[in-house]
């Protein structure tokens, strides 16, 4: 009995952490931790208001050590077979380190239990696995950029290394322009328009190099991680309609064993009328 009884309160543990109320009030501790720690950065915050927000920071911690004890408690071993839980329970370990003397540098990391949401926010937590199972292909497209980069390196210092050499004098310099170049930071006025001046068709080594290092690969990645998590949804959905089939039929048996049950009884009672009479 006292084994059944231990058994119910775990469940009913498990049915408390996996509450919407429970979660949603770790989600909206994690966002006040993350403005409190914000606010601590700024010195006139920190002259004004630096003890109470010391103070609400380590009631956060407080609340988080308990949340992750509690769930140590309630899945036990199951706990630490789940990534998040790990995420999460490191996140909260370094936070309890004293950060004193050359340990200080684990004050600035307290910021990344605001990297807690991702796991308690679902639509985030998706993009972050699509990303994840994404990076074998993302590292194709990777050398895919290297040789685009590779081949226009090669062509931009030959062309330009005498007329250009700040920009074009090595490859060196010549990746990083191209990086510049990629990323639409002031490629235009800063280096098209000023070579441009010089060398008139210099245009003609910008634009295709724009297209294909800059639009062509960005859409290729984004349809590679679109397609990533249409992937992950389409199987959670299967994951969900395997859950409710099992669920349908485990309530299906146990209709039928209790409507046996049931006329097993009727029968009983039957015979002992027949009996009697």
């Amino acid at each position: 009995m006292l084994i059944w009884d231990r058994v119910k309160n775990m469940d009913d543990l498990r049915a408390f952490i996996e509450s919407k109320a429970f979660q949603y009030s770790i989600i909206a501790l994690i966002i006040i931790n993350a403005i409190t720690i914000g606010l601590e950065t700024s010195a006139t915050i920190r002259e004004s208001a630096g003890l109470w927000l010391t103070e609400i920071d380590k009631y956060i911690l407080v609340i988080f050590t308990l949340e992750i004890s509690v769930k140590i408690v309630a899945y036990r071993q199951k706990f630490f077979a789940n990534t998040w839980n790990i995420f999460d329970f490191l996140i909260v370990a370094i936070a309890l380190i004293p950060a004193a003397g050359p340990l200080h540098i684990l004050r600035t990391l307290r910021v990344l239990r605001t990297a807690r949401l991702i796991k308690n926010v679902p639509k985030l937590r998706l993009i972050i696995e699509s990303l994840l199972k994404s990076i074998p292909s993302i590292g194709w497209i990777g050398v895919l950029l290297f040789m685009i980069f590779y081949i226009f390196a090669v062509i931009g210092t030959d062309l330009y290394q005498d007329q250009f050499p700040e920009y074009f004098g090595d490859m060196g310099k010549t990746f990083f322009t191209l990086f510049q170049v990629m990323t639409l930071e002031s490629w235009s006025s800063g280096i098209a328009r000023p070579m441009m001046q010089e060398v008139s068709y210099s245009y003609l080594f910008f634009i295709p190099f724009i297209l294909l290092a800059t639009y062509t690969t960005l859409n290729v990645f984004i349809a590679i991680v679109v397609n990533t998590m249409n992937e992950i949804n389409r199987a959670e959905m299967k994951e969900e309609e395997e859950r409710v089939k099992d669920f349908v039929h485990q309530e299906h048996e146990q209709m039928l064993d209790y409507l046996s049950s049931i006329e097993r009884k009727i029968t009983q009672l039957e015979k002992k009328i027949d009996q009697k009479n």
